[in-house]
This record gives C-alpha cells, sequence and structure tokens, in this order.
C-alpha cells in the first residue's frame, strides 16, 4: 500500500487542487470545551449555544452589539508612550507597538456616541485584548472624553468595563487615572445624565477600585468575574475559604452590589428602555385621565381673552377641588365664578338671542 500513499494520492491532489480550509471556521468555548460554528458564534452575539457562557468580544463588538447602525467612533487625544522609558522583560514600548498593531487601537478604549432603539447615547468600551484592558493615561482621557462629549450632547453615558486594573508599566501615572475618572463620572451626574457601567469579564483592580462602582446603575453579564484582588490572595490573607461562586455576577446581584444581571442578547433593549425611563418625561396625571386622544399641555385648557365679560372664563383646570369658588371670588359666589363676580349676579345664557334693531319709521 505504500506506492497508493507515497505515488497515488499525491498525484490525484495535484490533478484535483487542495483547497486550504481556514482556521478560524470553528471555535472553542472555554467553559464547556464545545465546537461551535463560527457562524452560529456570530448570531448568538459570541455566547456559548450549548451553555450559555458569555466570551469576551472585542471593544468594537460591544459598539456594533449596542448602538443602532449608523453610530460614529471618536477619535481620542495621544497620550505620551512610554513616559517611565519602563522596561522588564522586554521594552514596555514594544509591547505598546505590538498591542496596537494586533487590535488596530492607539489604546485600550474605544468611544463612539449614536443612539440605542433611536435615544441618544455615548459609550466607552474596554478592549480586554489590548493588554488585559489596563488602566494607562491614555483611557483615562478616553474616559474624560466620553464624559465631556456626553455633557455636550446631553446624552446619557454607558461604560463596559473589562479590565485587569491600572497598567503597571506606567506606575504612579496610571494610578492618577483612578481620581481623574470618578471626576468624569461626577461631571455626567452633576449634568443631570444617566451614568450607567456594565460590568463584563473581567472587571478588577483599580477599575473597580474607581468609577466601575459609581454607577447609577450597575449591570453585569452572566457569570463575569467582578472584584479588586484576586480570589487566590484573598483567601490567602483571610485564611478562609471563600464561598461558591465568590465574585461572580450572580453572587454580588445577591448580595446588592449590583443592580441586574442581563444576558448580551437582552443587553441592547434592556439599555433603551433604563435611557427611556431615565430621560422621557412622564406624563402628568391630569393627561393619564384625559386619555390619548385629548391634547396635552397648555393647548388643552385654552385661556380667556383679556378682558373677557364675567362668566366667560373656561371651567377650572383639572386637579382643582370640587365645588371651592375661584379664588377672589366674592362671598357667597357660586362654586366655580370668576374673580370678582358678586353673589346672585346672572350668568349670560349662551342660547338667548341678541337684541333685534328697531325696525325704520
Amino acid at each position: 500500500m505504500n506506492w497508493i500513499s507515497e505515488w497515488a494520492l499525491p498525484k490525484i491532489q495535484t490533478w484535483l487542487g487542495r483547497k486550504e480550509v481556514p482556521d478560524n471556521l470553528w471555535h472553542k468555548c472555554p467553559a464547556c470545551e464545545q465546537m461551535i460554528f463560527h457562524r452560529d458564534l456570530e448570531r448568538s452575539l459570541h455566547v456559548c449555544t450549548h451553555c450559555g457562557h458569555h466570551m469576551r468580544i472585542p471593544a468594537m463588538k460591544r459598539a456594533e452589539y449596542t448602538l443602532d447602525p449608523g453610530f460614529q467612533r471618536i477619535e481620542l487625544p495621544k497620550s505620551p508612550a512610554d513616559p517611565l522609558r519602563f522596561r522588564d522583560q522586554r521594552k514596555y514600548a514594544d509591547r505598546l507597538k505590538e498591542a496596537q498593531a494586533r487590535s488596530a487601537m492607539d489604546d485600550a478604549v474605544v468611544v463612539a456616541h449614536g443612539a440605542i432603539e433611536g435615544r441618544r447615547a455615548v459609550i466607552a468600551a474596554f478592549e480586554f485584548g489590548f493588554m488585559g484592558g489596563s488602566m494607562s493615561p491614555g483611557v483615562g482621557e478616553a474616559i474624560v472624553t466620553a464624559a465631556k462629549l456626553a455633557v455636550l450632547q446631553d446624552a446619557p453615558l454607558i461604560v463596559f468595563t473589562a479590565s485587569g486594573g491600572a497598567r503597571m508599566q506606567e506606575g504612579a501615572l496610571s494610578l492618577m487615572q483612578m481620581p481623574r475618572t470618578v471626576i468624569a463620572a461626577q461631571m455626567v451626574k452633576e449634568a443631570g445624565l444617566p451614568f450607567i457601567v456594565v460590568l463584563c469579564d473581567p472587571t478588577t483592580g483599580g477599575v473597580t477600585a474607581s468609577f466601575a462602582m459609581l454607577g447609577d446603575i450597575q449591570i453585569a453579564e452572566p457569570g463575569a468575574m467582578i472584584g479588586f484582588a484576586g480570589a487566590r490572595v484573598i483567601e490567602q490573607t483571610v485564611r478562609e475559604k471563600l464561598p461558591e461562586g465568590f465574585q461572580r455576577a450572580e453572587y454580588l446581584l445577591e448580595h446588592g452590589i449590583l443592580d441586574m444581571v442581563v444576558k448580551r442578547g437582552a443587553m441592547r433593549e434592556t439599555l433603551a428602555r433604563l435611557i427611556s425611563l431615565l430621560r422621557e418625561p412622564l406624563l402628568e396625571p391630569a393627561a393619564l385621565s384625559a386619555g390619548p386622544d385629548a391634547p396635552a399641555g397648555p393647548e388643552a385648557t385654552p385661556a380667556a381673552a383679556p378682558g373677557a365679560a364675567a362668566g366667560t372664563a373656561p371651567a377650572a383646570a383639572a386637579g382643582s377641588v370640587p365645588g371651592a369658588a375661584a379664588p377672589g371670588a366674592a362671598p357667597g359666589a357660586a362654586p366655580g365664578a370668576a374673580p370678582g363676580t358678586a353673589a346672585g349676579a346672572a350668568k349670560p345664557s349662551a342660547s338667548a338671542a341678541p337684541p333685534k334693531p328697531a325696525s325704520a319709521a
């Protein structure tokens, strides 16, 4: 059989032509290790169709899954590269260039503005693939830029976090971004705009210890790891066994740190509903009782013409006490009488005919 494998098969493959098969057609779920076809994975928004595990996705995918088509990405200000000239096993400048080439990003955050189901919004999404989504001066500048843009556009700010914390290669400059991002969050709140934080897997370190826990509404994806220090470090420090599911989104929801845990497929709809509840004014009780066909606002109750006679004013506005006389009415005036109407004054009849002119002699 050697002549078949050594001579015949290569000849047949040469005649038919060998087709190259792409390497990224199938993806393995890191939770259940099942293979998923790439088109099925795209349709499910990178959520495992077998076990429901939410996989990590790039920052631009976050923007595409959240905002309506036609959103715009913001060009962020440039920050100094390698200000400390840091070097460990490799130069930090080389690591930075490699991460920028691999992700086609300048730093670990993407800022974009657009609409979510027709409602304006500004989003900032962390890219965990860019040096673990670590927070650098460039990331701090991106969060501040997103906050300023939200205030300028009078739109809510939504931040998707996925970070390992401060970037150690930039030392104290990275730690300074913690208070800086807190000030950015406060800027949005002082403008009366919603600040919503969506905690994705993983969110740890200095990001958790700063703006990520200051949202008006705290949301997380299922199974996301959220904490400051790692579970192993905490166990070695307190010398106790941590409970099951510690630092996971469901555990934090049960203990009141999160407001809700939302699946990725329902995230866009949930954000649109929250923006609607927080930004769109509620109808007045009178408008609700009048029904949908009744005119709303000042047009519903036209004002009387200046100098109109007593008794011609419109009826009392909705919400007035039944049977109460109008302010300024004389004592004993009939309920609903106009200001200055004397007691017993006769109202002009709407059905009375005008007097006829005298006929000519």
